[in-house]
């Protein structure tokens, strides 16, 4: 694999996930789906770039350079930016905020410092302090399933408009993503088929070509290096 990740968890309450990643040589890569939207630092051949990347709902081919480095904040489902509308950064819709200098970017008229893997619960504090980042508590009760309080209709349409993917696209890329890890791991198609509830073999497989952007039986071998994948509870 030429992309080297590497994550770790979060104890605020609007990060998912913290990673990084550097690219050993250049060469393309499967960008997997994602229900989740990110703030990327990118950086390449000297020049940062801050870019704020919306949920992506099927996979796509990407090239990737040498000596590219990446570290992401990945927000949690129901967390959301009002001067980015999560829907409007959906499938590669990217917003690259402008330089200030060579360590700040440009957001709603501050220069704010480059965020790093070590400072980013830090960074974000500020963007909620400053009501830049916000989230919607209606989400995290419909993920939980504890909501009671509003119709499913409002509830769907509220999760649509805060996270910019549907509920059921959200449960099909999570469940997507899973069976990758356990392919990965080793286990058997049938088992994979069995332990996430795929109808039968050829249902996994239109779902792993559609998000994943191969088959399970190129993901069991390794054929390509996947974007960013980690082991977590379906949504």
């Amino acid at each position: 694999m030429f992309i080297i990740f590497e994550d770790r968890p979060s104890d605020s309450p609007f990060v998912e996930r913290i990673w990084r990643s550097h690219s050993e040589c250049s060469d393309v890569f499967c960008s997997v789906a994602t229900c989740h939207w990110e703030m990327v630092v990118s950086k390449h051949l000297g020049k940062n770039s801050f870019i704020v990347r919306g949920p992506e709902t099927m996979a796509t081919t990407v090239e990737c350079p040498s000596d590219g480095e990446w570290f992401a904040i990945r927000f949690k489902l129901g967390t959301f930016m009002p001067l980015f509308p999560t829907g409007e950064r959906r499938d590669l819709n990217d917003v690259i905020l402008p330089n200030a200098t060579s360590r700040s970017f440009w957001l709603n008229g501050s220069a704010w410092e480059y965020p790093n893997f070590e400072n980013a619960e830090t960074f974000v504090k500020r963007l909620v302090h400053c009501g830049l980042l916000t989230a919607d508590p209606l989400v995290s009760s419909v993920v939980s399933g504890q909501n009671r309080e509003l119709s499913l209709r409002t509830a769907q349409r509220r999760f649509l408009r805060t996270t910019g993917v549907t509920r059921s696209t959200a449960d099909q890329i999570e469940r997507a993503r899973r069976a990758t890890l356990l392919l990965r791991q080793g286990n058997s198609i049938l088992d994979v088929v069995f332990e996430t509830g795929y109808y039968d073999q050829a249902h996994l497989t239109r779902s792993l070509k559609h998000f994943i952007g191969l088959t399970p039986v190129q993901i069991a071998r390794g054929d390509r290096q996947l974007s960013f994948l980690y082991n977590t509870d379906p949504v």
